[in-house]
């Protein structure tokens, strides 16, 4: 009686455990609702006062470009602060793991502790972003990419700061990685938060995607139009007129507040005297110097993610040892770093002057270019986190300061400066291991302010890349994409536009030219906006061939007796074709290779003529194609 009246007075009490813990979890329930109620009331509250600035705006006469280019001015002082705070967080990470270690333990040798604390730093970063990514991969300059094609310019914040702070970890505890990857992930980020944060659609979101990341890489660089011309061809993938404006406003913003803070001078130290003699340096010896850097970018393409399959089959293969990665490929670098006694790390900065070029051997300068390869690929296949673009100007410095070393003692008669060599090797390498040559050609010239480098930069840059390409087709950025069944082109997502067909977007009835219409008939088309390329057909609608026009230009500006000598026959030029039943991934090649912006479309079964395919016509099926997949994810996915 007594053990029921007491059990009896517990249920009336509410001490029952049971009890509590539902009144207790109700609570918390109610606590979550609440919370989420104030923030939708505190969202609302923000919407309804940029409402009333929106149309503070429109009255002062402010339009779309007004607009953005106002956020602009925001997402580029945002991502310069947290440049700042970045390189700060990396100074921290080195105090930490390096100055106050040798400090606390000055007896015993570096050789002893060095490769410790190299280690500890990748498994600290590596665990920050194990818990930050919850388990995946991301937040690096192609998953922007992917976010712009995608996602709409969605990036996800808390997984952007975990990425930020792995990669200080990373960088200032001794690993080789580079910081422009981070900061152009956390002005993207700053950009599409304030996108997704005032309901912006998602074209004004990848705008201000591009331009936060623009901001980043101008901040770290010192570079505004590197920064401006990286967002444009790396992140967004178009020098659109519309995304021009606001990417390099916010770009010029980053600099303009990273000088600030460093200082306005170059991100690297420039050498005082630097240059070329003559023609035979630029037609004969940069040439060369691009085929030796593309063979350079190709080695650390596949290096790269060579090693990425190792370490990838060893997790898989033994998943119990997974956490043994960070620490040994940590050790592994700490090792080589100190072999090279601290030349291919610094402190989250390019680690050696270009001015030693001159004064180093050949093959100690090749030994640092394989070595940077091999310590960047440990570091950030094993566990690191951080960018490509910084290592990659370190391979080009050493493998141009070889050359030019080398060069220097076999024509002993001519000047030549290897730091020259070196600054034209950083821009080449870069351009090709990175697929971005104008940001890499821009960035050096900001660097060196000295338009003469820019001749034997541009030649070694081009060939460079097309010699690479030719070897190996993906580069550092696009090879991770491939590798999770992602093709990206040009800012277009190529699985969308491999699985939509030329016959949902041509114009089924183009303005065609008769064989044996006179110049007088041409002439009436040269007003055409609508359509640039006119299809040349016979009697029964076969192509002859297609007219532009440029070419009824050329017409007009002629002597009117042509009308009675030439027909539009004669003035056809060849063109590729293409089918209805083909993919607008293979018409968007086409028009690429002949640089046209216009393809006839030919019946395969009659050889006759059905249509035109216009780029407007093709963009405005891949927009729609793309909106529908972000309104119903995986819908345009194929695989």
């Amino acid at each position: 009686m007594t053990g029921n009246g007491e059990r009896d007075r517990g249920e009336h009490d509410g001490s029952d455990p049971v009890t509590q813990a539902e009144r207790a979890a109700a609570a918390t329930r109610r606590a979550v609702a609440q919370a989420r109620i104030a923030s939708r009331l505190a969202s609302r509250s923000m919407l309804a006062r940029w409402a009333r600035a929106l149309s503070w705006l429109e009255r002062r006469g402010l339009d779309e470009n007004g607009i953005l280019l106002t956020f602009a001015v925001a997402v580029g002082v945002a991502s310069a602060i947290g440049v700042v705070l970045f390189y700060r967080a990396i100074d921290l990470s080195y105090y930490v793991f390096y100055r106050w270690p040798t400090q606390a333990l000055p007896q015993l040798p570096l050789v002893l502790y060095r490769p410790l604390l190299t280690a500890g730093a990748l498994a600290v970063a590596h665990a920050i972003w194990r818990r930050a990514g919850s388990g995946r991969d991301g937040m690096t300059v192609p998953d922007v990419q992917l976010s712009v094609v995608r996602r709409g310019g969605r990036i996800s914040s808390h997984r952007a700061a975990g990425r930020t702070f792995a990669s200080a970890v990373t960088i200032g505890g001794g690993g080789s990685a580079g910081s422009e990857g981070p900061v152009a992930v956390l002005g993207a980020t700053v950009g599409s938060a304030l996108g997704r944060m005032f309901r912006f659609s998602a074209e004004r979101t990848t705008v201000l995607v591009g331009a936060g990341a623009a901001a980043g890489i101008s901040a770290a660089f010192n570079a505004p139009l590197a920064g401006a011309f990286f967002a444009l061809e790396e992140i967004l993938g178009s020098l659109s007129v519309s995304a021009f404006p606001p990417v390099v406003v916010a770009s010029v913003v980053g600099a303009v507040v990273s000088r600030a803070a460093f200082g306005n001078h170059p991100a690297f130290p420039i050498p005082r005297e630097y240059g070329y003699t003559g023609l035979v340096e630029v037609l004969v010896l940069f040439p060369l110097l691009g085929v030796l850097c593309a063979l350079m970018s190709v080695l650390f393409v596949r290096t790269y993610f060579g090693l990425g399959g190792v370490a990838a089959s060893f997790i898989e293969t033994r998943p119990r040892l997974a956490a043994a990665m960070p620490w040994a490929s940590g050790a592994i670098v700490g090792l080589l770093v100190l072999a090279s006694r601290g030349e291919l790390v610094g402190t989250g900065h390019l680690a050696i002057s270009l001015q030693a070029f001159g004064r180093m051997a050949w093959w100690a300068l090749l030994l640092l270019a394989f070595g940077k390869i091999i310590v960047t690929s440990l570091t950030l296949q094993g566990g690191g986190s951080g960018g490509l673009f910084t290592p990659s100007l370190f391979v080009g410095a050493a493998t141009g300061g070889a050359m030019g070393v080398v060069l220097r003692t076999l024509l002993p008669t001519v000047p030549i400066a290897p730091e020259a060599f070196a600054l034209v090797g950083m821009g080449a390498v870069v351009g090709a291991a990175t697929g971005a040559p104008l940001t890499a050609i821009l960035l050096v010239f900001e660097m060196t302010n000295d338009y003469a480098i820019v001749p034997p930069l541009m030649i070694a840059v081009v060939v460079c890349h097309v010699v690479a390409r030719r070897l190996e087709p993906d580069n550092l950025y696009s090879g991770w994409l491939r590798r999770r069944g992602e093709h990206i082109a040009l800012g277009a997502d190529r699985d969308v536009l491999a699985g939509l067909s030329v016959a949902d977007a041509y114009v089924h009835d183009p303005v065609i030219v008769d064989e044996g219409q006179r110049v007088s008939g041409l002439l009436q088309h040269l007003g055409n906006r609508d359509q640039g390329v006119f299809p040349v057909v016979d009697g029964e609608r076969r192509l002859l061939g297609v007219i532009t026009t440029a070419d009824l230009g050329v017409v007009a500006r002629s002597d009117h007796a042509l009308d009675a000598l030439v027909i539009a026959a004669d003035l056809a030029q060849p063109t590729e074709t293409v089918a209805p039943e083909d993919s607008l991934l293979n018409a968007v090649r086409l028009m690429g290779v002949r640089g046209v912006s216009a393809l006839p479309v030919v019946d395969a079964s009659t050889e006759r003529l059905v249509g035109v395919v216009h780029r407007g016509g093709v963009l405005a099926v891949y927009e729609r194609a793309v909106a529908s997949g972000l309104a119903n994810p995986g819908k345009t996915r194929r695989h």
